[in-house]
């Protein structure tokens, strides 16, 4: 097994990709938590720093200007390829924002360190449009998971090195020196990215449909990803699948900070058990998917995980019954973010083999901006559903949410096995 799992993610372009996703997840803490603490010690009203929310709206719309990345040619850089083109124009332009921040300050002018962020945000959402795609055009249909695994430990990594890693360099060097050091990690991701290999056979198509101006550019590039998806064979379960398979987690994770607490492990517990432990179940998890999805299909790894997954968050049914109990939760953790690791990483593949090559970049923004909606809105009644019926009960049914897209997924690969497009194996 040990052999086997050398050669699926020793490979040039799972390494590559793992190399990518850790220049992904670099930005994301450095306008998220890391400024907040910044801002804190720059003595920042706490409610100006509420509002440096805000500055994530580029990765929730970036669906929108995704069909930007699959039909428009970058001037002078087109030459590398259509995807590594669009790559070095925005990181470049994350380590120019970066340095901007690094040069800012906040207690003088909070207004340039927030539109300074806010272009990091942007130019990081639309890194993330790219790299996706090249990830799914990139790999074949069986390797998808494994290279959802690989990015998702270059991502997990890249966020803890602009997170905990940040904050260190902070305590010990400043705010400025930190964020220019971001800055220069981040301008390694430019000679690692002219190293991606990538197909240019869509660049001539690109280069005759932009002649033709915009109406022809938002047939090819808006509309046609969309009716290209919606005229495969029960394209709305697919939809309604996408939207369901995490809902479980999302109503789980959304409370389970706060039932923790109600158990009485303080916040150092929590960090310790829930960052340190779920973070190695997890990706440990992510890679056991990718092989299992290259050994058993995309078909059986979804569902088999689904069910396992279901099974390990009842767990938290058993640590509610138990109250305060270091040692089970970490016993919990460690199955629950496990088995996660194994069904989100099935997941990412499933929705990337969604993907038709020439419309990546728009269908894979739309189809993951759809499984967000899911984690995002869908669970916002879970803290009136846990204080209505009680901890147990709250994750009883969090659990069982599972059963619907379960339910689905069987189904849709019965209704699809003749369908080339959905079939998952």
């Amino acid at each position: 097994m040990r052999c086997s799992l050398c050669s699926l993610y020793f490979t040039r372009p799972l390494l590559l990709i793992g190399a990518l996703g850790f220049f992904s997840g670099l930005p994301l803490a450095l306008t998220a938590s890391t400024l907040t603490a910044w801002l804190a010690d720059s003595k920042i009203d706490r409610a100006a720093i509420g509002l440096f929310a805000a500055v994530a709206t580029p990765y929730a719309f970036k669906f929108l200007w995704a069909p930007l990345m699959d039909g428009v040619r970058v001037p002078v850089l087109h030459v590398l390829g259509r995807r590594k083109s669009w790559m070095v124009l925005m990181q470049a332009l994350l380590v120019f924002s970066l340095a901007l921040m690094a040069f800012s300050d906040p207690a003088a002018s909070v207004l340039f360190t927030a539109l300074a962020a806010l272009l990091v945000a942007t130019a990081s959402a639309t890194q993330d449009i790219v790299i996706d795609a090249y990830r799914v055009e990139r790999l074949p249909h069986e390797h998808q998971a494994a290279g959802a695994a690989m990015a998702t430990f270059g991502y997990r990594i890249g966020m803890l090195v602009s997170g905990a890693g940040a904050l260190a360099l902070a305590d010990g060097y400043g705010w400025h020196i930190t964020y220019s050091i971001m800055a220069a990690l981040m301008a390694l991701a430019l000679p690692i990215t002219l190293l991606a290999r990538e197909e240019r056979e869509a660049q001539e198509a690109i280069s005759s449909e932009n002649k033709h101006g915009i109406q022809q550019f938002l047939r090819a590039h808006v509309i046609a990803p969309f009716r290209d998806f919606m005229q495969r064979k029960h394209w709305l379960a697919v939809l309604v699948f996408v939207v369901l398979y995490k809902l479980g987690d999302a109503f789980m994770g959304t409370m389970f900070n706060p039932f923790l607490l109600d158990l009485g492990f303080s916040k150092t517990e929590i960090a310790q058990v829930v960052k340190l432990y779920g973070l190695i179940a997890t990706l440990l998890g992510a890679f056991a998917g990718g092989a299992l999805v290259a050994r058993w299909g995309m078909y059986a790894t979804l569902m088999g995980a689904g069910l396992i997954h279901m099974l390990t968050n009842l767990m938290l049914v058993a640590l509610a019954l138990r109250g305060h109990d270091t040692q089970f939760l970490i016993f919990s953790i460690v199955l629950e973010n496990f088995s996660g690791g194994i069904s989100t990483a099935a997941f990412i593949g499933y929705i990337s083999a969604l993907c038709k090559t020439h419309y990546t970049a728009t269908q894979y923004a739309l189809l993951s901006s759809l499984a967000s909606f899911g984690r995002t809105w869908l669970s916002t009644p879970s803290g009136a559903l846990s204080q209505a019926v009680g901890w147990p009960v709250f994750f009883a049914i969090a659990s069982l949410m599972a059963l619907p897209s379960l339910a689905l997924l069987w189904w849709l690969e019965r209704a699809a096995k003749s369908d080339s497009k959905l079939a998952l194996d």
